[in-house]
Order: structure tokens, then C-alpha cells, then sequence
């Protein structure tokens, strides 16, 4: 969404996440998720930050390795290519 809507490349997406993390009167859900996300999404920025946010969800439920069609989003270690 940051990408489409608001034209952001990674970098600015990146920035825009920390902040909302960094923010003193907003709560986000799972932020240490999010920030695993974050670190995931800086390192490997082709997988776009929901798919990013979508592994880690999946590795703190404790259901890996997860399933993908996304070629990038399987060589995350604890992924799986379907």
C-alpha cells in the first residue's frame, strides 16, 4: 500500500514503519513482529514489507517452514517453496 498509494520506494517505506514503531502515542499490534518484519524487509526489499510482516507472523505462531508460491519469499530460511 505505502508502494502504490503513496508512491514510496523501499527506503521511504522503510522510514515511514520505523516511525510508526518509534511513535510515542500509537500502539501498534505484535511491534517486536513488525520490527522483525522491518529488519526482514531492509535486508531483502524485493519481498515487499507485507510479505515480510506475513513470515514473521507466521514464525511467532510457530508455524514454519511456511508455504509460498513467492520464489523470493521461499529463499527466507524457514519458508518453503509450494
Amino acid at each position: 500500500m505505502l508502494s502504490t498509494v503513496y508512491e514510496l520506494g523501499p527506503k521511504d517505506q522503510a522510514k515511514a514503519i520505523e516511525m510508526l514503531l518509534n511513535h510515542r502515542d500509537l500502539m501498534l499490534q505484535e511491534p517486536e513482529t513488525v520490527a522483525a518484519a522491518l529488519a526482514l524487509f531492509r535486508v531483502k526489499p524485493a519481498l515487499g514489507f507485507s510479505d515480510c510482516l506475513m513470515f514473521h507472523l507466521a514464525r511467532k505462531a510457530g508455524h514454519l517452514p511456511m508455504g509460498t508460491f513467492d520464489r523470493n519469499l521461499a529463499k527466507v530460511e524457514g519458508a518453503q517453496k509450494l
